[in-house]
Formats: C-alpha cells, sequence, structure tokens
C-alpha cells in the first residue's frame, strides 16, 4: 500500500479533478478505471519520469526542486492559493512555521478599529476562525452564536454546527467552501497547529458536510467575497466583505462588511447594530 502523506493525498486528489481533455491530452473512447489524470499522463505532461512523480506522490522523494513543482501546478491547473499549498507541503517542516500556540488575545488599537467601521459590521477572526472580538452588529450578524461560550465561537464551527448556520446563509453553499478552503491553506501554513487541527477534527466527524469538502482539497484564502443573509431580525441582505490582515497577531484577520448606500441591503444592515436578536 502507498505511503499516505499531505502532499500525496494533495496531488492525487487534485489530479482526480483534471479531464485529460483539459490538460490537453486527446479524448479516449471506453470508460476510465482513474478518474481525472493518471500517474504517467501527470508526469508526461510534467515532464519528469513516472518513477519519479509516483515517489513523490507516494511521500518517497524528498525535496522537489521549484520547476517541478511548478510544472506540476501547471499540470494541476492550481491557482495561486493552491500554488502555495503544493509549495509548502513539498518543502515541509523547513519551509513552513512550527506549530505555536494560538494567540487569542486582540490588540486595544484593533478593538478600537471595530468601533470606527461600525455601524458596519466587523469581526476579528483568528487562523482557525474563532470569534475573537467583534462589534455589535457583528456579533448580530450570526444570530444565536453569542450564547456559545467565548472560546467555543468559531465562524467554521457555526457555519456547520449551529442550528441557524444553515438557515442564515442563502449561499450556505458556497461560505461552506470557502470556509473549507480556508482551514485548508490555515493547515498548510501552520502544520499541526493544535487550534486548526482542533476545529478540522471536530468538524469532520460532527458534520459529512465538511468531510467531503476537506477530501475535494480546495485551498484559498479570501481577500472579499459576498454573503447572502437571510436574518431573521432584519430579513434578507446581500453583504459584501473585505478581509485585513492584523499585523502581529499570528494569523488574525479583520473582516468588515458593507453594502451600497441607499440599498435595502444598506438599510437591513443600519438596522442590525439596533436589532435584537432573537434565538
Amino acid at each position: 500500500m502507498a505511503a499516505k502523506t499531505d502532499l500525496g493525498e494533495f496531488l492525487r486528489a487534485r489530479r482526480s479533478r483534471i479531464a485529460p481533455q483539459e490538460a490537453g491530452l486527446p479524448a479516449t473512447t471506453g470508460r476510465r478505471r482513474t478518474p481525472g489524470l493518471r500517474r504517467e499522463e501527470v508526469a508526461m505532461l510534467a515532464g519528469v519520469s513516472i518513477e519519479y512523480y509516483t515517489r513523490l506522490e507516494q511521500g518517497k522523494q524528498g525535496n522537489p526542486g521549484p520547476a517541478v513543482l511548478e510544472a506540476i501546478a501547471g499540470v494541476l491547473r492550481l491557482d495561486e492559493d493552491a500554488r502555495k499549498h503544493l509549495f509548502e507541503l513539498a518543502n515541509a517542516p523547513a519551509a513552513r512555521p512550527a506549530a505555536v500556540r494560538p494567540v487569542r488575545q486582540v490588540r486595544a488599537e484593533v478593538r478600537r478599529l471595530l468601533d470606527i467601521v461600525a455601524p458596519h459590521p466587523a469581526q476579528v477572526l483568528s487562523r482557525a476562525n474563532d470569534l475573537l472580538a467583534a462589534n455589535e452588529a457583528g456579533m448580530r450578524l450570526l444570530p444565536g452564536i453569542e450564547e456559545w461560550p467565548a472560546p467555543l465561537r468559531n465562524t467554521a464551527r457555526y457555519t456547520f454546527l449551529h442550528p441557524q448556520g444553515r438557515s442564515v446563509y442563502g449561499n450556505w453553499d458556497e461560505v461552506a467552501a470557502a470556509t473549507v478552503a480556508h482551514l485548508r491553506a490555515a493547515a498548510g501554513t501552520y502544520p499541526d497547529a493544535p487550534d486548526v487541527v482542533a476545529v478540522v477534527g471536530e468538524l469532520a466527524v460532527k458534520s459529512r458536510e465538511f468531510a467531503a469538502l476537506w477530501e475535494r482539497y480546495d485551498v484559498g484564502k479570501r481577500a472579499n467575497g459576498r454573503k447572502c443573509f437571510r436574518h431573521p431580525a432584519v430579513g434578507a441582505m446581500n453583504l459584501t466583505y473585505e478581509v485585513l490582515t492584523v499585523a502581529r497577531s499570528d494569523g488574525h484577520r479583520l473582516v468588515v462588511y458593507q453594502a451600497e448606500p441607499g440599498t435595502p441591503d444598506h438599510d437591513a444592515m443600519l438596522l442590525l447594530g439596533m436589532a435584537q436578536v432573537s434565538g
């Protein structure tokens, strides 16, 4: 049996999603036993031997060079985040930071920013998506999360496990996929980080949807996006968000939501800061 490694699992998962025609190979007749690309096809397209690529997937080929990784990333059609993840996995452990205890303290200057951007909902999230701080609108954006003890408030846990997690998002599938892709990226950047390992392990056991998305090996760190809320207190609202990295914080992000002024979405967002969220 082939050895299981993070790099090998990543390569196998991603090549299984590339159709031969997408890689520029001629269409074949009959049923293929292997979904996506075969090992020998990836090797040929990347310009390496099948023996070399097989050892790479089996974890028996150490220190692949940048040129090889670039070629494989091209064959597998990896975007920038997934390409970065590939390099992090291939160069472990030297190129990746050691696991460190999670930092939960939020600097006073960052907390003041939460008040400055009000009434726009704003949150500070950790590398593992722990909700470390929020202004009033930011806390009310996720109805019911305030009922959890502070150490358990986590937006990934909320998305997959909270009773209101699925109903509050009109685009739950998109939000869920982006949440898992972020955790995949965090797991690559912070290997064996206890907070990331803990939330991934919990969700993989308790949520079939999370487990299925985790096996897709999508990797992504979103800098902005859109969420469609169906909020019990203020109704439907479509909000965009921007993600800003917090300096000297070991992975903290400031997430600020907004809507176009003069729109029903903006009116609902303003009401959120004054609303009492029903359980």
